[in-house]
């Protein structure tokens, strides 16, 4: 590798600009004060901090959901809800974990580091960066108000057909989760964009693709996934409420449909889901590593490739889901295989972490810990998924908890306990104040017990025969144990939750100043101050290394002849990343959010009557013409770029 971590200090300390350069850098960058800048607000920081907030205030929604199922669950032939009433909280539960949570939440930061990573001063396309989030945002609220009124979906987070047809879910609670669905799709869609051509577009000069840090590979490779998954789940749930809605048949077998074209379109998009989720936070622990270890990271090309492979099999493991349906036993046993395989990649990012932290100076920090308790239970919940991959042994166990116990193990091991990392990790960056290290360590540990606690023993049950999905169950079946032992787990874990919430307040209010590195990391995000300014970096930097910041003392280098009265940014090549062009961005707007209502007008209108797709198509186009419409101002000032030197 090119870099070895300094033992004390950075030794590169960047070009400094003018103080009057960067007072008007700050004032061209800010967004509008006071309720302006809540419906105008364009800049990156500003989104994403709404989207990471938004998304946690849904994840404390869905941990409340199963927190009164497994309290139900806790003993045999308890009452605390009813059986309609325990359909649509596990409905409500997968359906807000998955959309509103996992995936949101990974965009969320890497709306946020993406740009400081690469030395950028802001995403590329900052308004639709924004309207995707009102229109995320809306999906939201429409679910849960639905829910708080009695119309919340009851055919769980898959909504399986028959089951989610008008014969079987009458009312609207199916065809509002249909419609939530293209609402954070939508929403997921446009950050893809944003990501992919933020990464490819706007990384500072010197950062060849062989340079960008692994948490961006991670990023770019994720985004790509989403543009290919996303739309599978988009029309299946437009043909879901037109079947409902307008009397189509494509999941009517009487009428010529296939219930399993709900299961392949779903699971298309659903098992790849699981590695849009996963993906990301093997971006967080391939940062957090080296800097804890004090060395780079072990075997970056490798890395690399890992992530690419990752992507490509995700695609082809769909049916595993669908062992236990009629499929050919020939097409089950290319599943099987393509089951196996993926555990190749992942096995080998693993190896290169620990050929990192065994090779490096360990520095045993909050964030390192979570990366380690990943390390436990990752491993377990992928020995699991090997197994569920085998035909014959997914037949036994399919829809029981042994399925519940791998999917929680795969997806809060792998994703989660990354993430609570990573908050650690980059709070200083976010807020300018470090976490509390002691409650840090309380919060770790309260998490792990109570996952363990929590999930283990839903592998025995499973193996005992207890079906999930069952709001509950005799007294001799011999379940009464475990599922009392998971339901104490799980309140271990909401304290976690709640320490971590706590550290969160108190360290926001009067925790320690962070400065601009704190973790003496290798990567541009710890170049500026913190929490950054309005335009991300005073001089945007020239990279001369996989790790900057870590890099042999030489003569700084940055960019100059950039604009400080307009929203101007370079845009380089996409393999070298050579200054191409020279761009103004546009200043902050309210039609972004303007054209999120009007879609939410459209959407939701069309839960109602087919019309509204017409008649609320005119605002929307209204909205959108606002939008792009050139105003004299922005004339003006493009025609003056074009004159700067």
């Amino acid at each position: 590798m090119s870099a070895q971590a300094p033992a004390d200090d950075r030794l590169v300390d960047g070009p400094r600009a003018p103080a009057d350069h960067v007072r008007r850098l700050a004032e061209t960058w800010s967004d509008p004060p006071g309720w302006r800048g809540i419906v105008c607000a364009i800049n990156h920081k500003t989104v994403s901090r709404r989207f990471m907030a938004t998304t946690m205030a849904f994840f404390l929604l869905g941990g409340l959901l199963a927190l009164a199922m497994r309290t139900q669950l806790a003993g045999p032939e308890k009452n605390l809800v009813g059986p309609e009433a325990y359909n649509q909280l596990f409905s409500m539960h997968g359906t807000t974990m998955m959309f509103l949570f996992a995936v949101p939440v990974m965009q969320a930061v890497a709306t946020y580091l993406v740009p400081l990573m690469i030395g950028a001063r802001s995403v590329a396309f900052p308004r639709m960066n924004a309207y995707a989030y009102w229109v995320f945002l809306c999906g939201g609220l429409l679910l849960f108000g639905a829910y708080a009124v009695g119309a919340g979906p009851a055919a769980g987070w898959f909504s399986y057909v028959p089951l989610a047809s008008i014969n079987y879910s009458p009312g609207k609670g199916a065809d509002i989760w249909a419609q939530m669905i293209t609402f954070t799709e939508l929403a997921a869609l446009l950050e893809a964009i944003v990501l992919i051509v933020t990464i490819f577009k706007m990384r500072a000069p010197g950062m060849t693709l062989r340079r960008m840090p692994l948490f961006v590979w991670a990023t770019l490779v994720t985004q790509f996934m989403v543009l290919f998954a996303m739309p599978a789940v988009m029309v299946s749930s437009t043909a879901l409420i037109l079947d409902r809605l307008v009397g189509t048949h494509f999941f009517n077998p009487t009428r010529g449909g296939d219930v399993l074209l709900w299961q392949h379109l779903f699971w298309f998009f659903g098992h790849p889901e699981v590695y849009l989720i996963f993906l990301p936070p093997l971006g967080f622990i391939s940062s957090i590593i080296p800097t804890f270890a004090r060395r780079p990271i072990f075997g970056y090309p490798a890395m690399v490739l890992a992530l690419l492979a990752t992507a490509f099999l995700a695609f082809g493991l769909w049916v595993h889901h669908m062992y236990a349906t009629s499929l050919p036993q020939v097409g089950k046993s290319f599943f099987t295989a393509s089951s196996l395989a993926i555990a190749i990649p992942s096995g080998l990012q693993i190896f290169c972490w620990i050929a990192t932290l065994w090779t490096g100076r360990l520095q045993w920090r909050t964030p390192l810990l979570f990366m380690l308790g990943f390390f436990f239970i990752l491993v377990l919940g992928g020995l699991t998924g090997v197994m569920l991959g085998s035909v014959s042994l997914d037949l036994q166990v399919h829809d029981t908890y042994f399925v519940v116990a791998h999917l929680h193990y795969v997806l809060i091991g792998g994703a989660v306990f990354p993430l609570f990392g990573a908050f650690y990790y980059w709070f200083p960056k976010f807020t300018g104040r470090m976490l509390g290290e002691r409650l840090g360590k309380w919060n770790f540990w309260l998490l792990f017990i109570g996952f363990n606690v929590t999930f283990f023993p839903m592998h025995l049950l499973g193996l005992q025969g207890m079906p999930r999905r069952v709001w509950t169950y005799p007294r001799d079946m011999g379940w009464d144990g475990m599922n009392l032992l998971a339901t104490a787990g799980a309140w271990i874990l909401a304290a976690g939750v709640l320490s971590f919430l706590a550290n969160v307040f108190l360290s926001r209010r009067r925790g320690a100043l962070a400065g601009p590195d704190p973790w003496r990391a290798g990567t541009l995000e710890w170049s500026t101050s913190s929490p950054p300014p309005p335009h991300n970096f005073d001089v945007v930097p020239v990279v001369h290394g996989d790790n900057p910041l870590w890099e042999p003392a030489r003569t700084p280098s940055c960019v100059s002849g950039l604009a400080v009265d307009a929203r101007e940014v370079l845009i380089t090549t996409v393999t070298d990343a050579r200054p191409d062009l020279r761009v103004a961005f546009p200043e902050p707007s309210a039609w972004p959010f303007v054209s999120a209502l009007a879609t939410t007008l459209l959407f939701i209108g069309s839960i109602f009557t087919p019309w509204a797709v017409v008649w609320c198509s005119v605002p929307v186009a209204a909205a959108m013409i606002a939008w792009f419409w050139p105003t004299r101002r922005s004339t003006a000032r493009s025609r003056a770029l074009e004159q700067f030197p």
